[in-house]
């Protein structure tokens, strides 16, 4: 039986997050940190950090829609930061921790504007939701340096891993139970 995959492209601020939160569900096959949405070809990590790149860390999600549908990602990549904050996320501040989805088809597009509208109705938030939804660009992704890759998992005890990933892997816990491996 050949494997499924479909790929998901989603920035919601520093990409160790967003990588620590999908390597959780059931059906993610692999997380791959790196870069997307800018004008620079192979950017590195100080040049996007820079700012100048108009790059956005993204982390990319393999996944078997037989076991997680796209729509239960974005689900779950609402719930896991704040799409309302502009160019920003907690302490990270800058257009490379935009909030993104880069869809790879008109399927993932139209999913994804539907799940923006259920989200705007819902009344979660109190302001706007500014996250951007375009195609992941002809270039596509780049991804990270390799000390970027699996870093919750290599250093859960660092500082930024305590205080600000695992609280939102604590909320996906309680919030997603039945996504959970």
């Amino acid at each position: 039986m050949k494997l499924q995959t479909e790929e998901a492209f989603l920035g919601a601020g520093c990409f160790w997050c967003v990588e620590a939160i999908f390597q959780r569900l059931k059906g993610v096959q692999k997380t791959i940190s790196g870069y997307a949405g800018g004008d620079i070809p192979r950017p590195d990590y100080r040049l996007v950090c820079s700012g100048s790149s108009g790059h956005a860390e993204v982390c990319q999600i393999s996944f078997d829609p037989q076991k997680l549908s796209y729509g239960s990602i974005l689900e779950v990549f609402w719930n896991t930061h704040d799409p309302t904050s502009l160019n920003r996320q907690g302490a990270d501040e800058g257009t490379q921790y935009r909030s993104v989805i880069f869809y790879c088809n008109q399927k993932q597009k139209e999913i994804a504007e539907e799940s923006l509208e259920l989200m705007e109705n819902s009344g979660i938030f109190s302001r706007p939701i500014v996250t951007q939804i375009t195609p992941l660009p002809l270039d596509g992704f780049y991804p990270a340096e390799s000390y970027h890759q699996n870093y919750y998992q290599e250093n859960p005890k660092q500082p930024y891993c305590s205080f600000l990933i695992q609280p939102k892997i604590e909320k996906l816990e309680e919030k997603f139970p039945r996504l959970i491996r």
